[in-house]
């Protein structure tokens, strides 16, 4: 397939770019400037300078494409602004050809949950509240395969915003780690190769469309996660804080979503894809991987 990806510099396109390429999809990667240009040239994918917010600019680029993957993301308060110019770009040409469009979301939006499912209602924190809005747009383009695929954590290969958060956790005197909150919530992960290859079976597959939830289903805790952070970072150890440590840490926004307890098997996705994460998790990545100094 003729493939337009837009974050393929990023820590989860730059995976999903890897993963189409090797499975012999052609990709146009849609970046910000030359230096990213070269970046995934050098990989094997066609670059296109293109400011995303620029819709008419976007949809020239989508004419040829058989589909296309969205995982850029600023990751800041213009993200939502994003996302709407590049579904008005992508349904403004894929609207009545049936081809797929897939795009990122996260788990937060469904609150504090221990049994998410597709089905489960959404009870967004206000990080990430704009999302559903702009999903429901995905959905009702007309003949579409519009796909949100509704990411865990991603972590693996020694990157990851959440890792990094928890290998620069601050410590106390004793030089332990201190975890965001008491440390009892627990947090859904997924590598970020077995991520990349849900999106591709997506992709390659006429009949996934809508929803799906992803996630190893191994659910740690947070406090299991920073003794791991520990052991990489050379800590003695980690001790439980407190909300308002987190809180004065963070921000009050980003507090709330990792403060969420949470938990998730991607059922529909091992079901209907055959997907089966394979990759370890992010505490033995910490303990024995690629976060190891």
């Amino acid at each position: 397939m003729k493939v337009a990806l837009t974050g393929g510099t990023g820590f989860i396109g730059s995976h999903v770019l890897g993963e189409l390429l090797e499975h012999g999809h052609e990709v146009t990667a849609l970046v910000r400037n030359e230096e990213q240009a070269a970046a995934v040239a050098a990989r094997g994918a066609t670059p296109a300078v293109v400011d995303l917010y620029d819709t008419p600019a976007v949809a020239r680029l989508l004419n040829d494409a058989d589909g296309a993957v969205h995982t850029a993301s600023p990751g800041d308060a213009t993200s939502a602004n994003l996302d709407s110019a590049v579904v008005d770009a992508v349904t403004s040409i894929f609207a009545g050809t049936g081809k797929p469009y897939l795009q990122i979301s996260g788990l937060w939006v469904y609150g504090t949950n221990t049994a998410i499912t597709e089905q489960s209602g959404y009870h967004a924190p206000a990080l990430v509240s704009w999302k559903e809005a702009i999903e429901r747009r995905v959905f009702g383009a007309r003949d579409m395969r519009g796909v949100v695929i509704v990411s865990s954590v991603a972590y693996g290969d020694g990157g990851g915003g959440i890792p990094g958060v928890l290998l620069g956790s601050p410590r106390d005197d004793a030089g332990n780690l201190i975890m965001l909150g008491t440390g009892q919530q627990h947090w859904c992960e997924v590598h970020v190769a077995d991520l990349a290859d849900f999106f591709r079976r997506v992709l390659e597959d006429d009949a996934a469309r809508g929803r799906y939830v992803i996630g190893n289903g191994t659910d740690p805790t947070a406090a299991e996660l920073t003794e791991a952070a520990a052991v990489a970072v050379g800590a003695p150890g980690a001790v439980p804080g407190s909300e308002d440590e987190a809180r004065a840490r963070l921000g009050d926004y980003f507090a709330e979503v990792l403060l969420l307890d949470q938990g998730a098997d991607a059922a529909r996705a091992r079901t209907k894809l055959g997907w089966h994460p394979s990759r370890p998790s992010l505490a033995e990545e910490f303990r024995h991987g690629s976060y190891r100094k």
